[in-house]
């Protein structure tokens, strides 16, 4: 596709909401997925016995 303006770019023919909407909930889960993962693993960590190590 070509694109005369910057505004054809980002309305992509009327179906730039769907398209940047996507992009938008795509980098989210990309970005809150670490701090998830992080978070549970560190829940997890917290319920596990503590052990010390002799030696």
């Amino acid at each position: 596709m070509q694109w005369t303006s910057m505004q054809d770019f980002l309305t992509m023919r009327g179906y730039g909401f769907y398209v940047w909407g996507s992009f938008g909930a795509c980098a989210f889960g990309m970005l809150i997925e670490p701090l998830w993962v992080r978070q549970r693993l560190r829940n997890i960590q917290s319920r596990l016995p503590k052990r010390e190590l002799n030696g």
